[in-house]
C-alpha cells in the first residue's frame, strides 16, 4: 500500500526540483518562488544548488533547484550535488521531503530513464512535463493521464516560459497531503530499464513528435563541419560590428552628461578638495566606467539572445571538434563560453565536466576568455585610437579590431589547454552529449530580464568596487600636496602634482619594468590599480587626466597626452597595441582567483594561474610593441 507524505505543517516541505540539462527546472523555480535565477539552453548554467521560498494555500514551502543530471549515477562534480542532497549528505542540507521531476514532453523516452531511477528511490514524486507547446507544435501527443497511472505519480504539463499550466502545478504543490509514495518499481539494471521506459511510451504516447522539418534544414547548416564554422565566423562578426555601430550614439550622451555633471559640480563648489573629490574622484572616476553599459547592454542582449533561440548549443557541437585537436570537449566550451561574461560563473560551470584534470585545465585557462570587464578598456582604447573607418560594405575597422581581441584570447586558451594537456595534467577525455534545445524565440520578459540582472551587476560594480577604488585613488592621486615651481602652466602644474602624489610616486617606481612595453608611470598606477577589477584602469586614467584637463573628454585626452621632457606622445600606436595585448592575457581580477581557489581547493593554482598568464601578458606585450615600432608605430 502506498504512503502518502506526512510533514508537520510548522516545518516548510522542502521539493527538490530535478531533471536533466535543458528540461526547464530553473523556469519552474522561478515561476514558483518569484526569483530571477539565469536559465539557459545548455548544461552548465545551474551548477549548484538554489533554494527558494514557496507559499501555496497558506503553506510555507522551500524549492531546491537542483543542477541538470541525466542519472543518478553521477560522473561529475555538479551531478555528484543531486545525489548529495537527495542523501542528505551535504551539511545543514536537509534531504527533500518530496520530489518534483521536471522533463521535456519532447524527448520523455529518454527522461524515463532519470524518471525510473527516482521511481526507485520509493520518495513522495510527481512529474511536471515541460514544452507542451512545442510537442503539440510538432504533431505528438501524450496521455497524462495514462502516464500517470503507468509511473504511480501525479503528471502535471506546463509550458513554463509562458505561465501555461502553472496553476495547476501549484495546486498539485499545494496539496502534498494527496501524494503518494509511488507504488512503481522499475528495473535496476539499465538493460532492463531502458526496455521498461519503452514500454510506458508506448503506452501513453499516441502520437510521437516529429522532427521539425525547419529545423532540421536549419541544423544541416549549423552543424555542418565547414558551413558550420564560416556561420559561426559570421556571427561573430556582426556581433561585434553592432556593438560598435548601436552603442556609440547612447555613449556619446552619457559622456556628455557626466561631463556636465563634473562642470555643475564646479560651479556649485567652492574651489578646493570637495570639488576635486566629487568632480575627480566620483563623477570622473566612476562614470569613465558607466560610459560603456550601452555596450554592455548590447553585449549581453545578443549573447542571450544566441543563447536562448538555440544557436549557442549547437556552437558548442561545431567548436567540439576543434577543441577536441587539444584534449578538451563541449563541456569545456560551455563553460569557457560563459567566461566571456564573467571568468567567476565559467570557473563555477566546469563542474560538468567529469574529468578532474579536463576540469581544472579547463579552470586555469577560463580567465582568457574576454570577459565583460575587459570591454570598457578594449573599448576605450579602440575607440580613440582605431578610426571608425569602413573596411568591406558595413564592416567597420573598429568591430574587426575588437573580434580580433576576442578571438585571441581562445586561440591562445586553446594553445595553453594543449601544453598542459601534454604535460603537467594528461587525461583520456570522455564522450561528450548534449541535448540540442529546439529552436524558439525568447519571451521579450525573459529576454530584458536576462540582459536587466547582467547590465545591474554591471552597476552594482560601479557603485561598489569601482565607486570604492575611484576614492581610494583619488586619495593616492591628491595627497601629499605637492607645490609646484611658479614658472609652470595649469597643466604642467596639474602633472607636477601628479607625479609626486603617493599614486605617481608608486608608478614611478615601477615604470623602469614596464618602460619595455611602452609603457609610462600613469599607465603602471592604472595596471596596479586593475589588479582589483579590470576595468578601474579607465577611472584611473580618468582621474588623472580630469586633473589636468578637465574640460577634455578621456578619449581625446589620452590621444593628446605628451611627455613634458620629450615632446613624445604617450600613448604611441605601439603603446596602445602593447597595452590591448596585455590586457587580453592578464588576470588581473581577485574575484576569479578567489573563485579558482574556492574550486581547486587550494590557492597553489591560482597562483600559477596569475604567474602565466602575467609572463603571457608581459612578453605578448613586449613583443607587440617592438613589433609596431619597427612598422613605424612607436612615435
Amino acid at each position: 500500500m502506498s504512503e502518502a507524505v506526512t510533514h508537520s505543517s510548522a516545518v516548510p516541505l522542502r521539493l527538490g526540483l530535478i531533471g536533466s540539462p535543458n528540461a526547464g527546472k530553473t523556469t519552474i523555480f522561478n515561476a514558483l518562488t518569484g526569483l530571477r535565477a539565469r536559465v539557459g539552453n545548455f548544461p552548465g548554467v545551474t551548477v549548484e544548488k538554489r533554494e527558494g521560498s514557496v507559499h501555496l494555500d497558506g503553506r510555507s514551502m522551500v524549492a531546491i533547484d537542483l543542477p541538470g543530471t541525466y542519472s543518478l549515477d553521477p560522473i561529475s562534480p555538479d551531478e555528484a550535488v543531486v545525489t548529495q542532497v537527495l542523501q542528505g549528505e551535504m551539511a545543514d542540507v536537509p534531504a527533500p521531503d518530496a520530489l518534483v521531476v521536471v522533463a521535456d514532453a519532447c524527448s520523455l523516452e529518454r527522461s524515463l530513464l532519470l524518471i525510473g531511477q527516482v521511481l526507485r528511490r520509493s520518495e513522495p514524486t510527481c512529474l511536471v512535463l515541460t514544452m507542451v507547446d512545442e510537442l503539440k507544435a510538432r504533431g505528438g501527443r501524450i496521455d497524462l493521464a495514462r502516464l500517470a497511472d503507468a509511473l504511480g505519480i501525479p503528471v502535471v504539463g506546463v509550458v513554463g516560459h509562458r505561465g501555461l499550466g502553472l496553476d495547476r502545478l501549484r495546486a498539485l504543490l499545494g496539496r502534498p497531503e494527496g501524494w503518494e509514495r509511488p507504488p512503481v518499481q522499475p528495473p535496476v539494471e539499465a538493460v532492463e530499464r531502458a526496455a521498461w521506459a519503452e514500454s510506458i511510451v508506448e503506452h501513453v504516447i499516441h502520437e510521437r513528435p516529429e522532427h521539425h522539418r525547419i529545423s532540421e534544414q536549419i541544423d544541416r547548416v549549423v552543424l555542418h563541419p565547414v558551413l558550420g564554422m564560416l556561420l559561426f565566423a559570421t556571427v561573430m562578426i556582426t556581433f561585434f560590428q553592432l556593438i560598435f555601430a548601436w552603442a556609440t550614439p547612447a555613449m556619446d550622451l552619457i559622456d556628455e552628461g557626466i561631463a556636465w555633471a563634473a562642470a555643475y559640480t564646479r560651479g556649485v563648489l567652492p574651489v578646493g578638495l570637495l570639488a576635486d573629490f566629487v568632480a575627480d574622484g566620483l563623477i570622473a572616476g566612476v562614470g569613465a566606467v558607466l560610459i560603456f553599459l550601452p555596450q554592455i547592454v548590447l553585449l549581453f542582449s545578443l549573447l542571450y539572445l544566441l543563447e536562448d533561440v538555440g544557436y549557442m548549443a549547437r556552437a558548442a557541437f561545431v567548436v567540439d571538434r576543434a577543441m577536441g585537436r587539444v584534449g578538451l570537449e563541449g563541456r569545456s566550451f560551455v563553460a569557457l563560453l560563459s567566461s566571456y561574461a564573467c571568468a567567476v560563473p565559467g570557473i563555477m560551470a566546469t563542474r560538468t565536466i567529469p574529468s578532474p584534470r579536463d576540469r581544472l585545465v579547463t579552470i586555469l585557462v577560463a580567465p582568457l576568455m574576454t570577459c565583460s570587464a575587459r570591454l570598457p578598456v578594449y573599448a576605450l582604447l579602440i575607440g580613440a585610437f582605431v578610426p571608425a573607418t569602413k573596411v568591406l560594405g558595413p564592416i567597420g575597422l573598429q568591430g574587426l579590431v575588437l573580434l580580433a581581441l576576442y578571438l585571441l584570447a581562445p586561440l591562445i586558451a586553446m594553445l595553453v589547454a594543449g601544453v598542459l594537456k601534454r604535460s603537467i595534467l594528461q587525461s583520456d577525455g570522455l564522450p561528450f552529449t548534449l541535448e540540442l534545445p529546439s529552436y524558439r524565440l525568447p519571451t521579450l520578459q525573459l529576454w530584458l530580464s536576462q540582459v536587466w540582472k547582467s547590465a545591474s551587476a554591471f552597476l552594482r560594480r560601479a557603485g561598489t568596487i569601482i565607486l570604492v577604488a575611484s576614492i581610494v585613488l583619488w586619495a593616492l592621486l591628491t595627497f601629499p600636496r605637492a607645490t609646484p615651481p611658479p614658472d609652470m602652466s595649469p597643466t604642467q602644474a596639474a602633472s607636477y602634482a601628479l607625479e609626486h602624489s603617493v599614486a605617481g610616486q608608486a608608478g614611478k617606481a615601477i615604470e623602469p619594468l614596464i618602460a619595455p612595453l611602452g609603457f609610462d608611470w600613469k599607465i603602471g598606477v592604472g595596471l596596479v590599480a586593475s589588479l582589483a577589477a579590470r576595468e578601474i584602469i579607465v577611472s584611473t586614467l580618468a582621474q588623472m587626466y580630469a586633473s589636468a584637463d578637465e574640460d577634455t573628454s578621456l578619449r581625446s585626452a589620452i590621444r593628446a597626452d605628451t611627455d613634458p621632457e620629450t615632446g613624445r606622445r604617450v600613448f604611441t600606436p605601439a603603446t596602445v597595441a602593447a597595452l590591448l595585448i596585455f590586457y587580453v592575457f592578464a588576470l588581473q581580477c581577485t574575484s576569479t582567483l578567489a573563485a579558482m581557489a574556492r574550486e581547486t581547493n587550494s590557492w597553489r593554482w591560482p597562483i600559477f594561474a596569475f604567474s602565466y598568464m602575467l609572463i603571457l601578458a608581459y612578453g605578448m606585450g613586449f613583443l607587440t610593441y617592438r613589433f609596431v615600432s619597427a612598422l613605424g608605430g612607436g612615435a
